[in-house]
């Protein structure tokens, strides 16, 4: 959503909440191995995301971002932690306690390319939710179908086409009417727009941006992309191997960010107007590895201002006030 139509979330408006998620992934060893090692993708992460809001989840590649989507989906199961859907931990549930609920979380892959059957033509692909569930059949799924890709951009005509027929953007559009298909309350999107030409990117924001507002839905966003999780989200959290280090309303965020690692992602955005541009961070060395992570505060390795204690304990989570937290301790 567009900064000048950010919509405020009243925190007892809680549609989802994670609590100390953890996925760790064994790797190595033999079956019954003692020597068997674990990649800490994530490693005890907590956030809200409120009803009707958009929720941006950001850091650099292998952080864990997609793990977490992937684990708020149950699509892989999470070593620990909690996973609040209205009141429901998903964590506890079977998969067949889950069927019921996965209507209502959906996800738009970041593949345009790779996350549509290209055997199947386009209504099979859209209307595969619906069947699943067993919502609608017959005309009215067809009906559904026809307009949920008009919803989108396209022609209902081309519900008879096959996905190799159409270019990067529309592969995309055609995976977000999949996902409004059985009308959901929550939508992930995982790197939606990183495959995509930036013109495109620019047309697929803004639709994402209509639909929210006309539907209602509460959207989370797994990105990369600084600006663009600026433009759309109401609260963002940063991530960093495994760990978020701050989370704050878009204005807080980037306005007066805190945590040393923000800071150099926030500095590391192109910006045009010389008035605007800020001195540059540059952090020095590598993302540590993920299977043996420092002890300590994790981004002590890299950080500009590290101090002895950020070596050895944990930092705190120091609340700032208007729900804007950081994880330092240099606060």
């Amino acid at each position: 959503m567009s900064p000048n139509s950010k919509q405020s979330v009243v925190e007892n408006e809680r549609i989802l909440e994670v609590k100390d998620l953890k996925k760790h992934f064994r790797i190595g060893g033999a079956l019954l191995s003692k020597s068997r090692a674990y990649v800490r993708a994530v490693d005890g992460v907590a956030f809200y995301l409120g009803r009707r809001e958009t929720f941006g989840l950001v850091g650099e590649s292998g952080c864990g971002k997609s793990t977490v989507a992937r684990c708020i989906l149950r699509l892989i199961d999470p070593t620990e932690g909690k996973i609040f859907y209205q009141g429901k931990d998903l964590c506890q549930l079977t998969q067949g306690q889950l069927r019921p609920l996965r209507k209502e979380i959906q996800i738009i892959f970041q593949d345009p390319f790779s996350s549509l059957n290209p055997r199947m033509k386009v209504r099979e692909i859209v209307s595969e939710p619906l069947v699943a569930h067993g919502l609608i059949d017959g005309k009215e799924q067809e009906e559904r179908v026809a307009f949920l890709l008009e919803k989108v951009g396209l022609k209902p005509e081309y519900m008879n086409r096959f996905p190799h027929e159409f270019s990067g953007g529309q592969r995309q559009r055609i995976g977000i009417a999949r996902a409004l298909a059985p009308n959901p309350w929550i939508i992930v999107g995982d790197e939606p727009l990183s495959s995509l030409d930036v013109s495109i990117q620019a047309q697929i924001i803004n639709l994402l941006e209509d639909l929210q507002i006309e539907l209602g839905f509460s959207f989370m966003i797994i990105s990369h992309d600084l600006a663009v999780v600026e433009h759309m989200c109401d609260r963002i959290a940063v991530m960093y191997l495994g760990k978020i280090v701050e989370t704050a309303h878009y204005e807080d965020l980037y306005g007066h960010p805190r945590h040393p690692y923000t800071l150099a992602l926030l500095s590391s955005v192109p910006v045009i107007d010389e008035d605007l541009r800020k001195e540059r961070s540059v952090l020095r060395g590598e993302i540590p590895n993920p299977i043996s992570p420092p002890s300590g505060c994790r981004f002590h390795t890299r950080c500009p201002q590290v101090r002895e204690e950020c070596r050895v304990t944990e930092p705190p989570s120091v609340n700032l006030g208007n729900d804007h937290f950081v994880y330092c301790h240099r606060i």
